[in-house]
This record gives structure tokens, C-alpha cells and sequence, in this order.
């Protein structure tokens, strides 16, 4: 999926390249460590879903590893790395895969926490880290379905 023009139901990315960076622009992919920082970012998020009553149950606890592999392979796309989940999964439709689910405040909330965590875990750079904790928290508030 391309960055500059979103799909329906994708959240727009801005750009991630700092103005003063020289030569051809990078995706934030690139600058941020590409598929190691993806695969230890998700790898650290489902670590600690594991130990959440509000999302593990709407896991297959023999499953986090695979999930954890979803969870990277749609970050790395996004970010303008490898399009390798949409060639194995199709176009992401984060609400349509996602509602099923009850999501409501409390939910949003403790996968924030779970992701903040894990973002922390990775330790990108302030500007990475506040890019994507926004990007975080606009599509954790996005894909909530229930209203209270």
C-alpha cells in the first residue's frame, strides 16, 4: 500500500523523513531499522499481551507467534517496507479484520499500554518513537466499535 495515497479505512501516513536529510528520501522503515526493529517491536508488544485478561482472550494462545508475525509484517508495509503481507494476507482492512472483536475504551487502552511498552522496548529516536506512537493511537482509537 502505497504511503502517499491511502486506502479507504487506512489511516494516512505523513511524512517521516526529516526535511534536513540529505540525499534520496528514506521510508520510515528504512530509518528506523528496518525488519529487526519490526520483528522485536512486535515481538515485545505480544510478550506482553500474553500477561493482558482484556486482549489474550481474543487470542489462540499457540498462536502468538504467528500473530506476532502478522502484527510485523502489516507495521513493515506501512511503514514502507516489504509488501509481503498484502501478498499473503490481501489489503489489510484493519476494521473489517478487527470487528469481530469488542473494542471499546478499556480494550484501546490496554493495547496502547501493550504497544507502549513494546515501543519503549525497541527504543527508537524521540521524533521515530512520537511518529509512530501517533500513528498507535489514532489507529488503536479507529478500529474501536463500541461506543460507551
Amino acid at each position: 500500500m502505497p504511503t502517499n495515497s491511502p486506502a479507504q479505512g487506512t489511516i494516512p501516513l505523513r511524512r517521516a523523513t526529516p526535511s534536513n536529510t540529505p540525499g534520496p528520501e528514506q521510508s520510515f522503515y528504512t530509518l528506523v531499522g528496518g525488519s529487526e526493529t519490526f520483528e522485536k517491536l512486535s515481538h515485545a508488544f505480544y510478550d506482553r499481551v500474553k500477561d493482558e485478561p482484556l486482549l489474550i482472550q481474543y487470542y489462540d494462545p499457540n498462536d502468538l507467534d504467528g500473530a506476532a508475525r502478522r502484527l510485523q509484517l502489516f507495521l513493515e508495509q506501512y511503514w514502507g517496507g516489504p509488501h509481503t503481507y498484502q501478498e499473503e494476507r490481501g489489503h489489510p482492512r484493519l476494521r473489517m479484520r478487527h470487528a469481530s472483536f469488542r473494542i471499546g475504551i478499556a480494550e484501546r487502552d490496554a493495547w496502547l499500554n501493550c504497544m507502549r511498552g513494546a515501543m519503549d522496548a525497541v527504543q527508537l529516536d524521540p521524533e521515530h518513537d512520537r511518529i509512530m506512537w501517533d500513528y498507535m493511537v489514532r489507529a488503536a482509537d479507529f478500529l474501536r466499535n463500541v461506543q460507551e
